[in-house]
């Protein structure tokens, strides 16, 4: 793991930012893209010809329509030629490519530093990061499948025009699709902190562009799981079956992975835009979360005989209050932060809450407050219920080395045993 080598750009132009990214539900920091190796150069007096050029072929597949598409896919639903989609197909280029590239991971193999992989980064002051080791080659496989999952979820997540002609829906079946899809992310960033980033030495990961940073990887992981969580709230506010203890827990487990998010990047540098537009949606979200929490909390709190009961109510309902304020103003400032978007008219969760929030919040105080002298409401917000985190990223594990390894380790013993 020691020999490596790390080249950083501050320019070249590979790194294009747009102006705007247009309607977001789901955040994704832009794409990173891979540039060009030649595998030959590096392996070619190594492995088999076979080999090397299946390689190269498998790459330059993935370099060829990463770069086609830029740092970002939020932009539209694009079709390939034959009616499938970029995303998937994408995606599929790089589940093709990862056994056979681990395949230089072999029994500790003196391939793992032979070939100098290039990746532009959008997070990163650097514009790109090359580094001679195959683990961060995987990791940013990993990192990319993950973004591609979740720019697939923003589109699932975009409402569209409904049959009534008058509110854009977005349909059950997006809904569940998109938890699927979330916690298929978060698997690929989980098995990149768990299993990938222990193969790096501590200077290797110092060289690491702060897009695959642990806090970074870390905070993508949490954010797929909130936003899932945000999903499930959505569903229950729309199921007559769900309770307000329901609504409340899913509330205050989604503030706790917004919260831990922002924990994970509150010390990374990010840069370029999409670093900073990182931050400013994870604030948004995180109180737009507490903004349900307390609302749920208050309601139940309100259901109290005792005039302590519902002066917390009170005293949760006014936060709620302040917390949907506060979040229309974060969600102002992510959107204006470059490169610019647009946050979807409220739907789900939010439609139901900019609706109730204001009007329980009017209604309670007034009510407790008739009831109730001014000083016995509590001023203070009540601690929010801290409920296990119930959402857990896939399992997903690194494939088996491609078989062609074998066959090509089987013919370097043949022919050496013609010799």
């Amino acid at each position: 793991m020691g020999c490596f080598a790390s080249r950083q750009k501050e320019t070249g132009g590979n790194r294009r930012k747009p102006t705007s990214i247009g309607d977001v539900s789901v955040y994704v920091p832009g794409l990173r893209i891979p540039q060009p190796v030649e595998f030959s150069q590096s392996l070619g007096d190594q492995l088999p010809k076979t080999l090397v050029e299946r390689l190269t072929a498998l790459r330059t597949r993935i370099v060829v329509m990463a770069n086609q598409e830029g740092p970002t896919i939020t932009r539209t639903r694009r079709k390939t030629q034959h009616g499938g989609s970029t995303l998937a197909d994408l995606h599929q280029a790089l589940e093709d490519y990862l056994p056979v590239l681990l395949g230089l991971t072999k029994d500790g193999s003196h391939l793992q530093c032979k070939v100098q992989f290039n990746w532009v980064n959008q997070e990163d002051e650097q514009e790109e990061t090359a580094i001679s080791n195959v683990w961060y080659e995987i990791l940013s496989v990993l990192h990319l499948m993950a973004m591609l999952q979740m720019s697939q979820a923003n589109l699932l997540l975009l409402p569209r025009g409904s049959s009534d002609g008058y509110h854009p829906k977005i349909s059950e079946e997006n809904r569940r699709a998109s938890i699927d899809i979330f916690l298929k992310a978060a698997g690929y960033l989980d098995c990149a902190v768990k299993h990938v980033l222990p193969q790096f030495s501590t200077e290797l990961r110092r060289s690491l562009p702060v897009d695959l940073a642990e806090g970074a990887l870390r905070a993508l992981c949490l954010q797929a799981l909130g936003q899932g969580v945000d999903i499930q709230l959505g569903m229950a506010i729309d199921s007559a079956k769900a309770t307000l203890a329901v609504k409340r827990r899913l509330s205050c487990e989604m503030v706790k992975y917004w919260q831990q998010a922002q924990d994970n990047l509150m010390n990374l540098p990010l840069a370029n835009g999409w670093g900073e537009k990182h931050s400013l949606f994870v604030k948004w979200k995180y109180v737009e979360a507490k903004a349900a929490a307390y609302y749920y909390h208050g309601l139940i709190l309100d259901e109290g005989n005792t005039e302590k009961s519902h002066g917390m109510a009170v005293a949760a309902l006014q936060a709620a209050d302040e917390c949907f304020k506060e979040s229309k103003k974060a969600s102002e400032a992510f959107n204006t932060s470059s490169p610019t978007s647009r946050t979807p008219p409220f739907f789900g969760t939010m439609k139901y809450l900019s609706e109730k929030i204001p009007k329980e919040t009017s209604s309670k105080v007034r009510i407790n407050r008739d009831l109730y002298s001014y000083e016995k409401i509590m001023e203070t917000a009540p601690t929010l219920p801290d409920f296990a985190l119930a959402l857990k990223p896939d399992e997903y594990q690194l494939p088996s080395v491609d078989a062609s390894w074998s066959e090509a380790s089987l013919g370097t013993k043949n022919t050496s045993n013609h010799m």
